[in-house]
Formats: structure tokens, sequence, C-alpha cells
């Protein structure tokens, strides 16, 4: 009987800090049977030469990069090679941005498909597995930066095992690049090793590159001795393949020069690097299929002035490395700042003090003076209104020698009054935008950061009062750093979104001051505020559209519906020289805006989430609906498996109970369910290609095995039992009768009959009329004649062409051999009924 174990863990930024930032396990396949035990099992098993863990014979990365949205999926095949059941753990180190859309475990020749369900749901049924006897695992785990999905399962003596898994990210452009990182762990050495990534962009690819391996998270200098050798082949302008295919012995080399044990195979990410060229003004905007996106990073503009306002937690817990690291980081950041930038330095203890960089004696202490006692005769208690704080200073030469040496007398002490410090940091900025005198009108930013909980007040009444003093004219964004384990992370978040700013988590590493640096370098460079994007009024279903800040080397995304209409946005904002209006390009796309779309929602919805409590309820049930509707693991949903023919408890790998205390864990479930179908060329991930939920199961559940001497394929019977929310139930029923394979004899062949037989994957992804696609789900519209001219990117045959029904189109159905055939050729029609892109001579 096999033990199914399935663990699925996302906690953005993890608190946990006792796992070696070095020795993340991406991909890992081990053991997870004491040494004592591995011995018992040679003596049992007669076979002293078998591997003591199941060997990886395949591992594939395969990352598909199309208008800046990354499709990976991950293939590890393992055999045991020992004459007695041994355990495999497929585990995978994810980026924290990153949805997971689909997973298949292929264990003895039976497949084990997981789908996407309501977080919450999830967890009532790993409950209700546990009382009825069912193995199930419901674990949360951590890493850095990262989210990690692990799963355990037995393979049977000489027996193969296959995981699939998809994962999907919007990837980020920082410091003018766009950088795709892929974490590789297998935790033994590869035979077969391939990563290859393949990026179709609508414009030119430049500066595209693969750096020097990684041996984790911490940033350092580039070693030239973990250069990967990568190919790199450029195609055309717009297309690149970059393959890694290291074999055994350079995975050793790799691993030894990373500091690992040669045994253990290469531990490391693998980077792919590239920008591409610019529109110098309003940027590009890709239209496909009633869908657009629009993306946005002007080169042509100059900087603008800005006043930074610094408030640096030195409170006692700040002792140590961790005000060394900080002291390091504000001189190197120091130096960063721009001739036409002011600055104000300011730090927080038990009270707030605003440093005066010609005379340190003459600095502010606010309320009053820096004492733990204060006797009711204390006199030196100060208010806003009353306090007389030093200006803001001009970032010349003298005054930043000057702020340096006021650094260096950084010292901790005494407790975390935050309020305080956010209150008189704002006022600091409201008394540079009052100033009628100054000729020059400076975007404020306001970088907070703390290593600890308040002391003052709470961070709910923190949040609340901060957002509402920082409002008409004086109004910055603030961005939060969280430095180190004991920071509220969510707190911090939270009071950067509502104040119209980010957060980041500085992680108490020797690379502290280099993480501290590099965050500062993301925001050191607006190059215009206010900025709104504005399109017709036909456009519907739109992103964020209002940006307070745009910086350089970044890139702004909007994307919505526009049906027939062509989207004309234009893009407002006031730049160095004042107001500005810029226009994009508008071109067609080939690549799945739709899909785009979705992702970008969703991650919005879940930000709105985090910054709104009137809105928290409906904001989260619009972004579970999205996630449901297209497959992705989010922090509101879940991924699940239903084994239903493995009554007996496991063993489930325990948490922390730090592991417990994020809101942001997407839940696991072990059952699973068996069938014996076979995948197709391209393997499960082209059979499911976004691995929506199965729409074919018995009314109690996913059913599969073996019937009347026929393996049960999972399109055999209708699912009446999965809602719009896939619910599922816990329980067993046993499998209905197979359907016969052969033919029913008929008189009338009607055109359903004529697809199925040209088209015989369109079973898998049929129901009730209803053709289900990566994007989501649409009419097959048998009984509909359209001639609408719409025009489609690509036919099978790589004519033009135009979006047809399927059933109007029977020139390409001998080219559509899989569904995957059909997918890449897909094309909407009206908004409702799914098309594909058929040939202008048809």
């Amino acid at each position: 009987m096999k033990k199914l174990v399935f663990i699925l863990g996302a906690i953005l930024i993890a608190p946990i800090l006792s796992i070696p930032m070095n020795g993340h396990h991406s991909l890992v396949v081990r053991s997870a049977e004491s040494s004592e035990a591995k011995e018992s099992d040679k003596e049992a098993s007669g076979n002293d030469k078998a591997p003591s863990v199941p060997q990886i014979y395949q591992m594939t990365i395969k990352s598909k990069i199309s208008n800046r949205f990354a499709h990976t999926d991950v293939t590890s095949k393992v055999r045991n090679f020992a004459n007695k059941p041994q355990e495999a753990v497929f585990s995978i180190i994810l980026p924290d941005s990153a949805f997971i859309s689909g997973f298949v475990m292929e264990v003895d020749g039976k497949n084990y498909t997981a789908y996407v369900k309501e977080k919450e749901e999830a967890k009532r049924t790993y409950d209700e597995a546990v009382s009825s006897g069912l193995s199930a695992a419901h674990v949360a785990v951590s890493a850095r930066d990262s989210n990690r999905f692990t799963v355990n399962v037995n393979i049977e003596p000489q027996k193969k095992a296959a995981f699939y898994l998809r994962y999907e990210q919007l990837l980020n452009r920082l410091g003018g690049r766009y950088e795709q990182v892929i974490n590789i762990h297998p935790g033994q050495p590869v035979k077969d090793l391939n990563v290859e990534v393949l990026i179709a962009e609508s414009r030119k690819i430049v500066n595209l590159k693969a750096p020097p391996l990684r041996s984790g998270n911490e940033i350092g200098v580039e070693n030239s001795e973990l250069d990967p050798r990568a190919d790199i082949e450029i195609t055309n302008d717009t297309t690149a393949t970059i393959q890694f295919n290291p074999n055994i012995e350079r995975q050793k080399q790799l691993a030894h020069i990373l500091g690992t044990k040669e045994d253990d195979g290469l531990a490391g990410q693998f980077v792919v690097q590239y920008d591409v060229e610019r529109d110098p003004q309003g940027g590009e905007v890709l239209v496909q299929d009633g869908y657009f996106v629009h993306f946005f990073a002007p080169t042509d503009l100059k900087p603008l002035p800005k006043q930074v306002v610094f408030i640096l937690d030195t409170s006692g817990s700040m002792w140590g490395q961790k005000i060394e690291q900080l002291k390091q980081a504000m001189i190197k950041i120091l130096e960063q700042l721009n001739e036409h930038d002011t600055f104000n330095l300011v730090e927080f203890n038990s009270n707030t003090k605003v440093w005066d960089i010609n005379n340190h004696s003459a600095s502010i202490w606010f309320p009053r003076s820096n004492r733990w006692y204060y006797s009711d005769d204390d006199q030196t208690f100060l208010t806003l209104e009353n306090a007389t704080f030093p200006r803001a200073y001009p970032a010349n030469a003298d005054n930043i020698q000057k702020a340096k040496k006021a650094v260096e007398e950084l010292k901790s002490d005494g407790s975390t009054n935050m309020y305080t410090a956010l209150e008189v940091g704002l006022h600091l900025v409201e008394i540079e935008v009052l100033d009628k005198k100054s000729d020059i009108k400076r975007q404020p930013i306001v970088i907070f950061l703390t290593d600890g909980d308040p002391t003052d007040l709470s961070t709910e009444a923190i949040t609340t009062k901060t957002s509402e003093f920082n409002s008409g004219p004086r109004k910055s964004p603030i961005f939060a750093l969280s430095f180190g384990a004991g920071a509220g992370k969510t707190f911090l978040e939270r009071l950067a979104l509502r104040n119209s700013g980010f957060s980041r988590h500085i992680y108490e590493a020797a690379d502290a001051s280099l993480q501290l640096q590099d965050f500062y370098k993301q925001i050191s460079s607006p190059l215009l505020s206010d900025v709104k994007f504005k399109y017709e009024p036909s456009v519907t279903s739109l992103t964020k559209t209002e940006f307070p800040i745009h910086f350089g080397g970044s890139e702004i995304i909007i994307a919505g519906l526009c049906g027939r209409i062509m989207p004309m946005p234009i893009v407002d904002g006031i730049g160095k020289l004042g107001k500005i209006s810029l226009k994009p390009m508008i071109t067609n796309s080939i690549s799945n805006i739709e899909r785009l779309w979705a992702y970008l929602t969703i991650s919005q919805l879940l930000e709105k989430k985090e910054s709104s409590d009137d809105e928290k309820k409906v904001t989260e049930k619009k972004a579970l609906d999205l996630a449901l509707k297209y497959s992705f693991v989010t922090p509101v949903s879940s991924l699940v498996v239903v084994k239903p023919n493995d009554t007996k408890p496991v063993n489930t790998v325990e948490a922390t109970e730090a592991d417990y205390s994020s809101d942001r864990i997407i839940g696991g479930i072990g059952y699973g369910a068996s069938s014996s179908q076979s995948f197709p060329a391209g393997g499960p991930l082209a059979y499911y290609p976004q691995m929506a939920p199965p729409r074919f199961a018995s009314a109690g559940g996913l059913v599969g095995g073996l019937a009347g001497g026929q393996g049960i394929a999972l399109s055999s019977y209708p699912i009446n039992a999965i809602n719009t929310r896939h619910k599922i139930a816990a329980t067993y029923r046993p499998p209905a009768p197979a359907l016969s394979t052969t033919t029913r004899p008929s008189t009338t062949r009607t055109p359903l009959d004529v697809l199925f037989e040209n088209l015989p994957w369109l079973r898998n992804i049929l129901t009730d009329g209803f053709v289900k696609v990566p994007s989501g789900t649409y009419k097959l519209g048998l009984n509909e004649t359209i001639s609408d001219s719409v025009i489609c990117a690509k036919t099978p045959d790589n004519q033009e062409g135009h979006c047809s029904l399927l059933h109007q189109c029977p020139m390409v159905h001998s080219m559509l051999q899989s569904q995957t055939d059909f997918f890449d050729h897909f094309c909407v029609l009206r908004n409702e009924f799914a098309g594909v892109c058929c040939p202008n001579s048809s």
C-alpha cells in the first residue's frame, strides 16, 4: 500500500532563520529514514549496492517567457533500485511572486492530479480526512523570499515515479532588467539534468546573458568559476533560447565551488537576465482576443529631485551586528544621493531624534530628552507646533560628509516608539512642501526601518493614525523595511501599502548591508509622480491605473478588457519639467494576454486586501473567484489531491510553531485521484496545460483504477459533485463501470460526432457544450454560425488567418493532433465562443 504525504506551504518572507541560507532544498529527492533504518533495509533486501535513496534519472526544467510572463514546467523522474519500498521527497523553491498552476504525480503507472480549491475549504477537507482515517497532510514550510512546495511518496521496489509541476509568474523589472531565477537542488548528481529558458518577446531583446550561478539569496560578488557555460541561441531579434545542461562531472565541480558536498549534487540558482528595447515615451500596448496589457517604462525622462527622510530604529534590539550593518549601508546610500536632492536623518528608540548634522549637540529629541524616567516637573516636553526642527539638508559633498559622521555616532538603546517617529518624519516633509520660498518641488520619500514590534501603540493604531496624518499636500509614500526575524512584516507591509509605498524584508545575515543598499537603488531615481493611465470608457476590468511614483529601472504594467475596440490610452504624470502626457504604441500579440491579466488582477486584489479593512472580504472573494477560474494557487486558494484507496494514516512532516504564524499559508491536502490514464507526447503538463480541476469524476469524488479489466481515464465520468468552488467529498465511492471504448452504432452522425472523430482529445476538455482552455471556459457553439472578421496571430500551418468556430474550420482538424495544438492556436469570438485560428483561404 502506497503512502502519500502532500505538503504545500507558502509563507512570504518567512521568519524562520534556522534554515541555512545556502542550503535550501530545491527539487530534492531524498530518504526520510534514519541511517539505522537504511542499514536494516540493506540487510533485509540483501542488496548492499542498491542506493539508499531513490535515484533521479531525469530532471527537466523548462521555462517559456512571453511578454515578461513566465510559465515554468518542472519534471523530476526517479526510480527505486532497492528491494524494499523507499520514500522519495519532491521539493521545490518557488519565487514569492509565482503562482502554482498545476501538479501531477505519476507513481507506478497511476496518476494523481492536483487541482485548486479555496484555502479554508482545503483545511476543512483535511480535518475531515484525518478524522475518517484517510492519509493527509497540511503543513507549512518556510524559506527565504520564497514559497516551498514539497511532496513525499513511497515508491515500491524497482518502480519509478515522476513529478510534474507548473508555476507562473510575471517577471519584475528592477535595475533596468528582468531576471528569471530558477532554483536547482536535486540532492544528488543527475545523469540527465537540463534547464531550458525560451524567450519570445514582442520587442527586440537586449542585454541577454546567463551570469554565474548563485549559491542562494545572499547578495555578493559574482564568481567567474560558477559560469554556467550556458548555450545561448538568438533565433531573431525577439526570440532566444538558453540551455544549461551540465554533465555529472560539471555538477560535482559546481557543487565543490558552491561549498557543498559533491555527492549532494548541484545546489544553486540558474539565472537569466535580459531587457527589451523600449519605447521612449508612452510604452507598449499588446492586444489579443479582447484583452490588453500595457507595459510602461519610458527612457527619455530625467530623475525628479527628491527629499528623502530616513527614519531609523536604534532601539536596544538593534545592538551589535544590526546597528553596524545599518551604519555601513547608510554611508553607502548617502553617497548615492543626487546633487538636487535633500535629506533628513531621524532615529528613534524611546523617543525620536532629528539630527542637526552641523551641530550634533543641537539635535532635537522629541517629544522630550532621551531619558527612561520623567518626573512630574519635567518641562522638556515638545509638540510639533512648538518644536523647531532642522530643515532638510542639500545633498552636497560637505553635507554628505557631515551626515556620515552622524551615522557613525548611532547607538542602540531604549524601546521602540514608532508612531512618534513616523509623525515627526512626515512633519519634516510637510515643512518642505509648504515652503513657498523654495523654487524646487521635490518628490518626498520616507524610508522607515525597524527590527521589532512597537512599544507605544498597537500596530493597527499606528497604521490608522499614520495614514490619517499622511494626507493632503504633505502626503508622502512610505517605504517600510523589516529588519530581522523580530520585525512585524505583515504590519509593515500594510503600513506601506496604505501609504502609497511598499515594504521589503531585510534578512539578518552577513549581506544585510548589501540588502539595504540594493533596496535603496530601487527607489533612488523617481522619474514621474502622480502617474495616471486614462483609457476609453469602453475599456473595463482594468487593473490599477494610478501610481504615486514611477522609478527608473522599473516598469508599470496595466491590463484590462477592451473587447473589439483598440485601447487608446494616455499617460499623464509630473516630470522634472512639469506636467506631461505620453501615448504608447499599440500592437497585436500572440501570447495569452488574458492569463496575464488574471495573474496581475489577482496579485493586486491580494495587495488591496492587505491594505484595506473596509473592502477586505469583497476583495478576497474576487481574488478567490479568479484564482479558482484560472487555476492559480494563491494565498487564498490551495492545491488538492485525492487518493481515496489509501485508508491508513501516514506520518506527516511537522512544522515549527513559527511556520503556522503566517496568515499567508497555502494549504495542502494528501489524498489523490488514481487513474491508469497514459499521457500523450509532452507529458501531463501538455495533457493538463493549466492543471484545471478534472471535469470528470463520480458523484462522491475523483475515481480511477481498474474496472472490468479496463483502465478508467479521468475523462470517463461527468463531474456533478464539483461546483464552481471545486468542492469535493473526502469519502471514497467505488468507480462506476468503465465506458466502452467502441463506437456506438448510429444512423445519424451529428456535428459533435464529427468533431469527436476528428479531434478525439476534445472529449477531455468539453463539458455540457463548454470548452475548458487555460484562459477560461468558453462555448463550443455547435449551433452557431459566426462570420466575424477577427484577425488571429497564427494558423496551424503558419498562414494569415481569422478566428473561426471549430466546426467551421475542418481543414485544420488534421493539424490539431492534441489539445496542446489547439491551445497554441486558440482564439475567442464575441468574448464567449471558443475558436481556432483558421486560414483566410478557407
